[in-house]
């Protein structure tokens, strides 16, 4: 006992109480006799945090805890734009409404327009732009009643209208492939096209064109137009998408430009399915097919990745089940911004990166901090924050899913048909059982109504168990030894799916150019073989297959955005 009161005076001096609850138990606490004014973080109001930045707090330790309170800016920078996009968004509204006071003393306005909201600022700048008035019926149901289709071009279409190249984008980009006269700024394809040999799309030959896809943000209608049937933003209420949906929108622009065929197809990623889809949608009008980067049907890794960033985009409370247009409504940019972060990662490669980052961090003199750090993390920061107020959320998720959907295996093909033909025939009976002005409408109810599946989904069986699927499959191939072959292309004893050679058989006649990137993670360059293999197995004799090695390439995905030399190349030697 002596010996704790003993420990205890000594702990007083010092600074320390000592609470003795025992004969042998001593339980060491903190004090101190002055605490300090300055409040912890977490007792501070969020409208107040935008003005921290250090890196740690300063409050004493003596406030309580054992540490001080971290700061987190990257936190701080999402609640300042939240706060900076409802400021601007409160006062948009105000404006409209006094432009609506001033404008009902003079004129009628339509009731219709106050709901639309204005329009984000999703356009790269001038376009032309191509209005359908011919309804668009969808494969997996829902139909366009119009549509608009932006869309660039470059070059001189010739008298026989025979040297027309459509150029297929990616997921991200725009029709702006390459600067115009009424857009000067530089184009994501801007090297890659231009007059004369030295360029992978001549204009002194080709009359090139570049669409921005339908469910896009960029000029074409997506989920952030307006439904002409009510004056609203689509948003959810948009019909699912398929690549193919997205290619016959296409063809009926080049209805209306009079290119009945296409000297070449040419795509890169997502570019590079719709290019194939094309020749397979309407092999009498594409002559011949480039396809980069792509696959002709996908796979599991890149939807997973691509299901995961739809994922934290949802979960981003702003996304609102898709209904964010309109006045005061602040758009899901931090959902946005980490799905960029995660696409960013599958479209560059590890060896790239430990090149051009390393383990470096930022600012190696400061203490490590949970926000963005490491060079590499700053980053991908950096590409979430370009990318989160320039493209429509919406139309991140359809685009996504419908490249997810793709797939030109012969089945697939067969079913999306017959889903097509059932449809039609329901509108066919529809308007034909219902007279007078109703009939358009219930024509397209019958053909918009989407259900869920009558029973959940098949819960995975156990390790060793095969599900029941599983179990009435057939066997997988095997040599004449038994043994069973290696599904993934490159194996000796691969060929390709029989499903896939049978889908692309329409396209024996088709001069085709698949180029595949080593380093590439979301389009491994399997993918590109694959295509290539069951083309030639098709009995396409003229199937021209290259693949840059990471010697050549360790850009990754993105190296058809970047290699001149040898995605450029190769194309300028294959068009002729």
């Amino acid at each position: 006992m002596k010996a704790a009161q003993s420990l205890a005076s000594a702990g007083m001096r010092s600074g320390t109480r000592l609470a003795v609850d025992g004969p042998s138990q001593i339980v060491r606490r903190s004090f101190c006799t002055q605490r300090p004014a300055a409040v912890r973080l977490f007792d501070v109001p969020s409208s107040q945090h935008s003005s921290r930045r250090s890196l740690h707090m300063t409050a004493a330790r003596c406030s309580g805890a054992s540490n001080p309170a971290m700061a987190f800016p990257c936190l701080d920078a999402l609640e300042d734009r939240s706060q900076r996009l409802q400021s601007e968004r409160q006062q948009q509204q105000q404006q409209h409404q006094q432009t609506a006071t001033t404008e009902t003393t003079k004129t009628t306005k339509s009731p219709r327009a106050s709901e639309s909201g204005p329009e984000p600022n999703y356009t790269s700048g001038a376009t032309l732009r191509y209005h359908c008035e011919e309804p668009l019926r969808l494969d997996w149901g829902g139909v366009l009643r119009e549509f608009d289709i932006a869309y660039e071009t470059w070059g001189t279409l010739n008298a026989d209208r025979s040297n027309a190249i459509l150029l297929h984008t990616g997921l991200s980009a725009s029709s702006h492939a390459h600067s115009t006269d009424i857009n000067p700024e530089p184009g994501w394809w801007e090297k890659f096209i231009g007059p004369g040999e030295g360029f992978a799309l001549d204009t002194n030959k080709y009359f090139v064109i570049c669409t921005n896809v339908l469910g896009g943000c960029y000029g074409s209608t997506g989920p952030s137009s307006i439904d002409p049937a009510d004056g609203s933003h689509y948003a959810t209420r948009f019909p699912i998408l398929t690549m193919e949906d997205m290619v016959r929108a296409q063809f009926r622009l080049l209805d209306g430009l009079g290119v009945e065929r296409l000297y070449a197809s040419v795509g890169s990623s997502m570019g590079g399915m719709q290019s194939l889809a094309a020749g397979v949608l309407f092999p009498d009008r594409v002559g011949k097919i480039v396809s980069i980067s792509g696959c002709a049907r996908s796979h599991p890794y890149s939807i997973a990745m691509r299901h995961t960033q739809r994922q934290v985009l949802m979960m981003d409370p702003n996304w609102n089940r898709g209904f964010y247009y309109g006045y005061g409504r602040v758009p899901p940019h931090a959902g946005m911004k980490l799905a960029r972060e995660i696409a960013t990662v599958t479209y560059r490669s590890g060896p790239e990166w430990e090149q051009r980052f390393g383990r470096r961090r930022a600012d190696p003199s400061k203490p490590p901090a949970l926000c963005p750090d490491f060079l590499i993390e700053t980053y991908l920061d950096h590409a979430g924050e370009k990318f989160c107020l320039t493209y429509d959320p919406n139309s991140l998720l359809y685009v996504s899913k419908a490249m997810d959907l793709f797939d030109l295996g012969a089945a697939h093909q067969a079913r999306s048909a017959q889903r097509r033909r059932e449809r039609e025939q329901k509108a066919a009976e529809a308007a034909s059982s219902v007279a007078g002005a109703g009939a358009g409408a219930d024509a397209v109810a019958a053909v918009c109504s989407l259900t869920l599946p009558d029973k959940p989904y098949e819960e995975q069986p156990e390790a060793g168990q095969p599900s029941a699927a599983a179990a009435a499959a057939p066997p997988p191939p095997s040599d004449a030894d038994g043994h069973v072959a290696s599904m993934m292309p490159g194996a000796p004893s691969w060929q390709p799916p029989a499903d896939l050679v049978q889908g692309l058989a329409v396209l024996r006649n088709h001069p085709t150019l698949v180029m595949g990137v080593a380093s590439d993670i979301l389009f491994p360059a399997w993918q590109q073989y694959e295509v290539a293999e069951a083309l030639k197995k098709a009995g396409n004799r003229n199937v021209s297959h290259y693949e840059l090695s990471e010697q050549q390439s360790m850009f990754g995905h993105d190296t058809f955005l970047l290699d001149l030399k040898n995605i450029g190349g190769n194309v300028r030697n294959f068009l002729g």
